[in-house]
């Protein structure tokens, strides 16, 4: 076995690479008064899906504690703290325990959702009109496989700006009887009283 060295003439060489880390691995930080988020939802029914909120993984496979159906966390929109997280199994499980969950958020708290194998199975016409009062789009479309990452509040005036949704297509799937994995990450500004 041989050393080399380099060369003197590279000159000196720096023993310290500033790595700039970001809350939740974002591509980019937060401006002062916004959050940092990041939402995946599941693959298939193979990869669980995680949430992260300011650096803090609340949800995700590694912590073993996400669901097969909707897995929904609610964060303080004003201190960030995490108030709670459930899932919900939207293929064989009861709706009505989900639809008591969305009628008790309170104001001022933040929603975010992320699907796993099938969010839309038990999605009925009250938990559809929930979710679009939170700032869905894309709730009333909400079907059998499909995969939607999604962030709200209650009583929204408009449309939330983070939202992804892509339906269950057997011609266009990623993985066998699944579209692929979505991923949702941002800023959302703090609620300031």
């Amino acid at each position: 076995m041989k050393n080399t060295r380099l060369p003197r003439w590279l000159g000196p060489v720096s023993k310290e690479i500033p790595v700039v880390k970001t809350k939740c691995g974002l591509s980019k930080s937060c401006p002062d008064n916004f959050f940092a988020f990041k939402i995946s939802s599941g693959a298939a029914n193979v990869v669980g899906p995680s949430i992260c909120f300011e650096d803090h993984v609340i949800i995700s496979p590694v912590k073993d504690n996400v669901g097969r159906g909707l897995n929904i966390a609610l964060v303080n929109g004003v201190t960030g703290a995490v108030l709670r997280q459930d899932s919900f199994d939207m293929y064989s499980g009861d709706p009505s325990l989900l639809v008591k969950f969305l009628r008790e958020i309170p104001a001022d708290v933040l929603v975010l959702v992320a699907s796993y194998d099938d969010p839309g199975t038990k999605m009925n016409d009250e938990i559809r009109k929930l979710f679009s009062n939170l700032g869905s789009s894309y709730a009333k479309q909400l079907g059998f496989r499909d995969s939607w990452v999604f962030l709200g509040a209650r009583d929204m005036d408009n449309k939330s700006p983070f939202e992804q949704f892509l339906k269950n297509d057997p011609g266009k799937n990623k993985y066998d009887g699944w579209p692929e994995l979505l991923e949702l990450e941002g800023c959302v500004p703090r609620k300031v009283i």
